[in-house]
């Protein structure tokens, strides 16, 4: 009996035991499970905390990829207010910006197709070219290699020492038969002797530059020694030129035999007249018979290929040769190319007044023009 009592005993004491066991584990349930629940619920809002701004206080590092990542994300509307991106220096460039349109280079305008020639055997212009004489730029490969501007087969017809009497009226004739121009350097004092001629060298649409006053050599004295003296040929010689024309004139210049002085040059310059050398030289003025003067200039392209042609009108084997000259350039595929100034010269009014003190034959008296002074009335 006292076995069965023992033995009861022990089983309501494991009972007991149990049950505690029990009791304890469901009080503890709930706490757990709300520790549970909050870990579960921090995993789920870290991504959420993410999208915040981030402190500027945190690490550049740090700032750098979430400023990455917030870039990568779509927009989120949320109640945070709004805070200014930060910029920060990455290795990956920025796009480069689109330049406003109004600092855009403007494109440069076309080229003007050239005139037609109206002659059956006219050979007409190529092109014509515009000089920008701003600082005095020099041309002819002779003696200037930087703006060789011309291409191949073209050639620039220019002509020395006029206006001058029958010579140079031929030469225009032959230019206008075959539609094409040339550029005409002319001394002033010829052309003070002469300006009806060079009023008809510009009415035909040619170029007009200057060749001083009386075809000094300045790079010989007394030129050499005194530059005012060298400038004073200069401008008298753009001076009586412009006069003669009676309107405007190319800011160009050639010295006579090709002596270019640099103290000139630099001078030159400073007056924003361009000065020209020659890519050949026919060495006209050495002859006699038109067909050597053709030979000359011909056998010379074909060497050379295209060039600014030197030649005189002053000569009068050169106006009786340029005819059969422009017949055999239009044969040989030459093509002419006509210069033209950006801007006219502008004399000094210094160098007009001695232009003036030297015409010795003006009278007073002789003011009103021609036209009104002499009426034809029976013809």
């Amino acid at each position: 009996m006292r076995v069965v009592v023992a033995v009861f005993a022990a089983l309501l004491t494991l009972g007991l035991a149990a049950f505690g066991v029990v009791a304890a584990q469901r009080a503890n349930a709930p706490a757990a499970a709300t520790a549970i629940s909050t870990q579960g619920m921090a995993t789920q809002q870290a991504p959420a905390q993410s999208t915040r701004p981030t402190p500027v206080r945190a690490p550049v590092a740090d700032l750098a990829q979430n400023q990455i990542a917030e870039v990568a994300k779509p927009t989120v509307a949320t109640d945070a207010p709004a805070v200014a991106p930060v910029i920060l220096a990455q290795n990956t460039p920025a796009p480069a910006a689109a330049a406003p349109q109004s600092a855009a280079a403007p494109a440069p305008a076309p080229a003007k197709s050239a005139p037609a020639c109206d002659k059956p055997d006219g050979m007409g212009l190529a092109r014509t070219v515009e000089i920008d004489t701003t600082g005095g730029p020099a041309f002819g490969t002779e003696h200037f290699k930087q703006y060789d501007f011309l291409r191949d087969k073209e050639v620039v017809l220019t002509f020395d020492d006029g206006p001058w009497p029958e010579n140079t009226p031929m030469v225009i004739k032959a230019l206008t038969d075959m539609c094409v121009k040339g550029t005409f350097f002319e001394i002033g004092e010829h052309a003070t002797w002469r300006p009806d001629i060079s009023k008809m060298v510009a009415a035909a649409g040619m170029t007009i530059g200057s060749h001083t006053w009386s075809h000094k050599d300045l790079a010989k004295n007394p030129y050499a020694k005194d530059i005012e003296k060298a400038k004073d040929e200069i401008e008298m010689g753009v001076s009586a030129v412009h006069m003669a024309v009676d309107g405007p004139i190319a800011p160009f210049f050639r010295f006579p035999d090709l002596q270019q002085p640099a103290d000139l040059m630099t001078y030159l310059g400073t007056r924003n007249i361009a000065i020209f050398s020659t890519d050949i030289d026919t060495f006209d003025f050495k002859m006699r018979k038109p067909e050597d003067v053709v030979k000359s200039a011909m056998t010379k392209l074909a060497k050379n290929g295209k060039g600014i042609l030197l030649m005189h009108d002053f000569q009068h084997a050169t106006a009786e040769a340029l005819p059969e000259l422009l017949r055999q350039l239009k044969a040989g595929g030459y093509k002419i190319v006509h210069m033209v100034p950006k801007q006219p010269v502008q004399t000094l009014s210094k160098y007009d007044d001695m232009v003036r003190a030297q015409d010795k034959f003006s009278n007073a008296n002789n003011t009103r023009p021609q036209t009104s002074v002499v009426k034809t009335i029976s013809e």
